[in-house]
């Protein structure tokens, strides 16, 4: 049976961020995927220069009627990302929103982007539209540590704490989280970075199962961009081949990141060359090289269920 993605992210020419992270690996795993461009650079923003243009939410409403005058707006998936302006995010709810009174299956999968390490790098306006109508309306969200604190209102000091995040981001619409990101130590050692996940389900009875995991997460020297986009769309098409495994769902999801930056890194290195840093375009990710490590995982990455 077919299954329909509406991505609204960002879009490059050269490169991989955004929609293009996203529909590759997607397309590769079977998805048909309608992209939008929520911007539309030359390339993303950490080379020396870009050019582009950013589409308003008039221009997405304007794309969205076009779909639905064709009647060919019937999604089984929602995927967001990266955006600056709150009029255009309060324009994806409305649409999601629409969908899922046609759909009310359809899973909306959102990937919060409002900072990192202590700090917004969108306005701050953003945050209560992201708190008050994004994730109410979200099924699957991958904040990083410093989002979900953001979201929360709670700091995450210990793993107790970050369950009790996961609850408290449960209890405001989603199903599933993931912490993709934190600074909790590692039980590996610190060239390890810990993410953590939960996942709950409505059992017949009307009764609630949570599962939780953690996975312990090779540090990499080296800034990658698109990574984030990569993930929310892995773990998209995982949970939808494992609904009821977060588990599964991460083991293979984090193996793709795992294939994806090593190859990306060690080409990386191959090009600037003994002794020296690669650099931003050296460092942009080996997507289609790494077709094969999408479509079938080779599994190294494990998660522990914590409970």
């Amino acid at each position: 049976m077919e299954c329909r993605v509406l991505s609204i992210q960002s879009h490059v020419v050269r490169g991989y961020v955004g929609n293009k992270s996203a529909s590759f690996p997607l397309q590769v795993l079977g998805f048909e995927v309608d992209s939008i461009n929520s911007v539309q650079f030359s390339n993303h923003t950490g080379y020396s220069h870009w050019r582009g243009q950013v589409l308003t939410a008039d221009e997405l409403h304007v794309l969205y009627e076009g779909i639905k005058l064709n009647n060919v707006h019937k999604y089984d998936y929602v995927l967001t990302g990266y955006t600056r302006d709150t009029s255009f995010l309060e324009m994806v709810v409305d649409i999601v929103q629409e969908l899922k009174r046609a759909n009310p299956n359809l899973v909306y999968v959102c990937d919060p982007v409002l900072g990192d390490h202590g700090s917004m790098y969108v306005p701050q306006n953003l945050y209560p539209v992201y708190k008050n109508k994004v994730v109410p309306v979200a099924d699957i969200i991958t904040p990083n540590q410093f989002e979900a604190e953001l979201l929360t209102g709670k700091t995450i000091t210990t793993e107790k704490d970050a369950v009790e995040v996961m609850d408290l981001l449960h209890a405001m619409g989603p199903d599933t989280v993931v912490i993709t990101s934190s600074d909790l130590p590692s039980r590996l050692g610190d060239r390890f970075l810990v993410s953590l996940g939960s996942q709950r389900h409505v059992r017949p009875d009307g009764s609630r199962k949570t599962q939780r995991v953690r996975i312990d997460v090779p540090k990499v020297d080296a800034v990658f961009v698109g990574t984030g986009d990569l993930f929310a769309a892995m773990l998209l098409a995982w949970t939808h081949h494992h609904p009821k495994d977060l588990k599964m769902a991460c083991d293979k999801t984090f193996s793709v990141m795992h294939h994806v930056i090593k190859r990306t890194i060690a080409y990386a290195h191959e090009l600037a060359g003994p002794g020296r840093r690669p650099s931003p375009p050296q460092l942009e990710l080996r997507m289609v090289q790494s077709k094969a490590d999408i479509e079938n995982p080779d599994v190294v990455m494990e998660a522990t269920i914590i409970s």
